[in-house]
């Protein structure tokens, strides 16, 4: 199982897209893959269409049971998207209410590595989307993943909250055995703009070898899936953001190129 973490500590830059459209591209290749939704927003519930704040049964009941996850409740909770190999594990908008909980019980940080580790047989992929605070969630995406991607909207504010991310992933690494690896995506570049080509330059002279060497393009046809409830390649696999996304798993899949 490849486990692959999507955060940034800024929303708005693409993490839910990002998600959906590598997951998708991931399960047209044959690979089975588990999505799952840790922000109490429910971006990537909603996206697929269940709704975060009327659904029974979410990935809030991992963190319910207290450490205590049989074998059985995760495979309960996992939903199907009408993709073939692309299932979800939905949020709940209950998710909101765990930092006050994790304080008081504490031992929260690994629900999510403890309940893939169940799965570990059942899927190839698993891709996190994280929101965009530091919390008990984000702590649970990074801590259980292999591989960090990190979307940065290629506009002054997307990078000045780059920072914070930076410094998180660095706290959270001085506590793991082995550093999460990530990788930096620009996303919703816009080459007509100055801001656009001005922040992907300001990207790469701070960051250098952890930028990705491409972009992800502003491109209508990824508003269109959403709208649609559909994974974006499922809609056209022709759409530049696709073959975008397309070309960074093949960087995520072979690092060295």
């Amino acid at each position: 199982m490849h486990i692959w973490a999507v955060a940034n500590q800024k929303g708005g830059v693409g993490k839910t897209t990002t998600v959906v459209s590598l997951a998708g591209l991931l399960a047209d290749e044959g690979h089975r893959v588990l999505m799952v939704d840790l922000d109490p927003h429910g971006s990537l519930t909603s996206y697929f269409r269940f709704d975060p704040d009327s659904i029974e049964h979410s990935v809030y009941d991992l963190f319910q049971v207290q450490g205590k996850i049989t074998q059985e409740l995760p495979k309960k909770l996992v939903l199907e998207t009408g993709h073939p190999n692309l299932s979800l594990l939905p949020s709940s908008t209950a998710l909101a209410t765990l930092e006050r909980h994790a304080q008081a019980q504490g031992g929260m940080g690994l629900v999510i590595s403890k309940t893939l580790a169940i799965l570990w047989e059942d899927y190839d992929y698993v891709l996190i989307d994280s929101p965009p605070v530091l919390g008990v969630l984000m702590i649970n995406a990074l801590a259980a993943c292999q591989q960090l991607i990190i979307p940065v909207q290629t506009e002054f504010l997307a990078i000045k909250g780059l920072e914070r991310m930076v410094r998180t992933l660095t706290m959270i690494n001085r506590a793991r055995k082995k550093p999460v690896p990530y990788i930096i995506v620009p996303t919703l570049f816009d080459r007509r703009t100055q801001a656009s080509n001005k922040s992907l330059r300001s990207l790469k002279d701070t960051y250098e070898d952890l930028v990705w060497h491409s972009v992800i393009p502003i491109d209508t046809k990824l508003r269109d899936a959403s709208t649609a409830g559909i994974a974006p390649s499922a809609l056209d696999s022709s759409a530049r953001g696709i073959k975008a996304y397309a070309s960074l798993i093949s960087t995520l899949k072979d690092p060295v190129n």
